[in-house]
């Protein structure tokens, strides 16, 4: 493994330790050379996963993408990147193991939504009204009209 700080090839294991769900290995490394620690991640690897847009166009699965998006709705609360980082590995983990090869973009925003509205309904709404297209003031208020019904029943 490529040391990140100097270059160099060579390095040893120091520790290894799976991860809660055993999806991946962290492993902590020496460099024999700068003898500076880093961190890798072993996962196994997964055929890739083509997301079916709305107009029927596809592209790869992008976790990067859908992280970028739960940021922008997570924006100001009170919410950490390691469970930002658990939903997109939850979503990407659900999406495998259904063990299709294309998978609709509308899927993927249900599933979203779904686990953020179990960790915070503010950033819920605001990826829904860009998910679902809330297209005026009523549009918004029908979701979280919604929302609190399904709280107080």
């Amino acid at each position: 493994m490529k040391c990140p700080y100097c270059g160099n090839i060579e390095s040893r294991v120091i520790d290894s330790r799976p991860s809660e769900d055993y999806t991946e290995i962290r492993r902590r490394r020496l460099c024999e050379t700068c003898g500076k620690r880093f961190t890798t991640y072993e996962r196994t690897e997964r055929f890739p996963l083509v997301v079916v847009k709305k107009d029927q166009t596809r592209e790869p699965f992008n976790a990067q993408k859908l992280e970028a998006a739960l940021m922008r709705a997570c924006h100001k609360r009170p919410i950490s990147m390691e469970q930002l980082h658990a939903v997109v590995e939850q979503v990407e983990n659900e999406l495998s193991a259904e063990g299709k090869q294309e998978v609709l973009s509308t899927a993927i925003g249900e599933l979203v939504m779904k686990k953020l509205q179990a960790i915070d309904e503010v950033a819920y709404i605001r990826f829904a009204s860009v998910y679902r297209e809330f297209s005026d003031i009523s549009s918004f208020t029908d979701e979280v009209r919604r929302l609190t019904n399904i709280e107080y029943e």
